[in-house]
């Protein structure tokens, strides 16, 4: 490249004070010195009208545009990428069970975090929420939930997706979306039921039953024995669980002293206790 445009300064050297006007083609002319980044500018046709004699300063060397002209350019290409990345990220569509979700409402992560969210909720009525992304259901009654977990800021709301822990979902007893458990203190478990947009009164009414303060006597149960077994059982989950002792019943235990009972046989009877037998038969 660097060739052709030497001779053509040779050339419109060599014309002195001739007046030119002509039509030539220039091939593509790489500028460097941006910094690793090239600057490719092809002249298809340049037309010379000018009237004045044509000097030329360039004999094949490298154009370096200067300093500040190069630092403009990073600035501006650095403007340009920050602008692309950002504009990118912006336009990345957002989940749609991570839309309109408020202070309390949260996504579980695995077992283990199921299991301490429902311990640690105390006297709290916790709703969890099995939903999957692909479950049309789910995806329409989703906006509604949020809508509910807004009005009912004391409910914590715990969010399961079925695609992400199909095995502790599986452990859980859960085979239909969308589907809800409500638990409370002490009580545990106390309904579990699937609904839609169109049967959101199921939803309502279990709130307005389950979600009144109350006092429940004795420690938070969370889910049931039977739950925390098969999840620790489930050898896909990172979660341990030592069954509590079932309580067996004593049995009397026989005492030193005491003798074993046998049946006492009936005094056999006389000939006359026969005869008098006998004659009130008669």
């Amino acid at each position: 490249m660097a060739e052709v445009i030497s001779k053509t300064s040779l050339f419109l050297g060599a014309c002195g004070n001739h007046r030119l006007v002509d039509d030539f083609s220039v091939s593509p002319v790489s500028f460097g010195g941006f910094g690793g980044f090239g600057l490719k500018k092809s002249f298809s046709c340049l037309k010379l009208n000018n009237q004045k004699p044509l000097r030329s300063e360039f004999h094949g060397k490298q154009i370096v545009f200067g300093d500040s002209q190069t630092e403009t350019f990073r600035r501006s290409f650095r403007s340009s990428s920050i602008t692309a990345q950002t504009t990118l990220r912006i336009g990345t569509a957002q989940k749609w069970w991570e839309k309109g979700l408020k202070e309390n409402m949260k996504e579980i992560s695995s077992a283990q975090e199921l299991v301490d969210s429902l311990t640690n909720a105390g006297d709290k009525l916790v709703v969890v929420d099995f939903f999957s992304p692909g479950c049309g259901g789910c995806k329409a009654l989703h906006p509604k939930i949020c809508q509910l977990a807004e009005m009912n800021p004391d409910v914590q709301f715990l969010q399961v997706n079925y695609e992400e822990h199909k095995s502790m979902c599986y452990s859980l007893g859960v085979h239909v979306l969308p589907f809800f458990r409500f638990y409370r203190g002490a009580h545990g478990r106390v309904c579990s039921f699937s609904c839609t947009n169109a049967t959101i009164k199921k939803f309502r009414d279990a709130l307005a039953k389950h979600g009144p303060d109350r006092c429940s006597l004795g420690p938070t149960k969370g889910l049931e024995e039977k739950e925390l077994v098969a999840l620790a059982a489930n050898k896909e989950l990172n979660f341990t669980y030592t069954p509590k002792p079932v309580p067996v019943e004593k049995e009397a235990a026989a005492t030193p002293d005491s003798k074993p009972s046998f049946p006492v046989p009936l005094p056999a009877m006389s000939s006359n206790d026969e005869k008098t037998l006998v004659s009130a038969g008669r």
